[in-house]
């Protein structure tokens, strides 16, 4: 993990951000629902930090990620990048903010172009931002395929030519080369066998290390965002339930649904066994979200006041906040 320093001004803060997704019907298509994908998040980034979002399929961590940069436009709320409101930028602006701020998408091959080389992918971000030489913007790209570790005859292949964690290799170093200061990574080791996902995780905190980066890193996969966090939020449906140090979450979350989610994790000795939560029920839909706490309809411990008030995130100890009424109490409630 990063020693990075905590700072006054974060390099980038989510305010009250809000994205919904209409819903039309009728004869008229007038809209009739929406999908609230994110629903009221804040969270602070601070420079040179790994930020880990985690939570279920759907809960709208991808959403967040996406909104945060723009390539979805947020309902409502506020996107600070040093300090600067960016949902206020125009075309031109964000045109030229896209170079501190980029994207590791998901899967590694849907997000490579399949007709274009490895050259021209990686080159691409340059030339649209004004490197015009291509001399210059091959020797830029025969560097950061050293930094990602590949080599040169690999410039002129195609992406089906490469394997999965190499294919994923490329879409890193297609993120670096305008030399951004913050990284989303959407799932970025997900679709990649265990072995190769160690290497390319090593890889991304060998990079944080070298050239000051910041990360959101989103996955579903808990170890993962261990191995690699060192704050965690914790995500369910559409809000920030529960934030913390990595070590402080991953040994006494507070919110009864971090718990259950940590309690799938498994031991990797075989002699130990963890108390096993089992939530009820499915996640409720975005489109209708429950009343008070979100959470109450697959909770353990939930009380009446669960299902009438929307409990707040707020800190319960020290750099660690929960969004849950009783939290620290939850497992002793009646």
């Amino acid at each position: 993990m990063s020693d990075f320093q905590t700072e006054s001004q974060p390099l980038l803060e989510a305010l009250n951000l809000v994205k919904y997704y209409p819903i039309y019907g009728g004869v008229f298509l007038k809209e009739i629902a929406s999908v609230k994908a994110v629903d009221g998040v804040n969270i602070a980034i601070q420079k040179g930090e790994t930020v880990g979002l985690v939570g279920e399929s759907g809960c709208g961590k991808t959403t967040f990620g996406r909104a945060i940069l723009r390539l979805e436009e947020p309902t409502s709320g506020e996107v600070r990048f040093e300090g600067e409101n960016i949902l206020a930028y125009e075309h031109q602006q964000m045109r030229a903010l896209r170079k501190q701020m980029q994207i590791i998408f998901q899967d590694p091959f849907s997000s490579l172009n399949p007709r274009k080389t490895v050259s021209h992918i990686i080159g691409e971000p340059l030339l649209i931002h004004g490197e015009k030489n291509r001399r210059e913007r091959n020797e830029r790209v025969l560097e950061l395929l050293n930094v990602v570790g590949l080599r040169k005859e690999h410039m002129h292949r195609y992406p089906h030519q490469f394997s999965g964690g190499q294919r994923q290799r490329i879409g890193v170093a297609r993120a670096l080369a305008l030399n951004p200061k913050l990284i989303v990574c959407d799932e970025a080791v997900s679709a990649l066998d265990v072995s190769i996902q160690a290497q390319v995780l090593n890889l991304l905190k060998d990079l944080q290390e070298e050239f000051g980066l910041t990360y959101l890193f989103i996955s579903h996969d808990l170890s993962v965002v261990e191995h690699i966090s060192d704050r965690v939020a914790v995500m369910y449906l559409g809000k920030i339930v529960e934030l913390a140090n990595c070590k402080e979450l991953y040994q006494k979350p507070l919110h009864p649904y971090t718990q259950a989610l940590l309690c799938c994790l498994p031991i990797p000795d075989p002699t130990l066994k963890r108390d096993s939560i089992i939530l009820r029920g499915d996640v409720p839909s975005p489109i209708n979200p429950p009343k008070g706490c979100r959470f109450h309809t697959r909770c353990h411990y939930v009380q009446e006041i669960c299902r009438q008030k929307e409990p707040e995130l707020r800190a319960v100890e020290s750099d660690h906040q929960a969004a849950c009424f009783f939290a620290g109490n939850v497992g002793v409630i009646s």
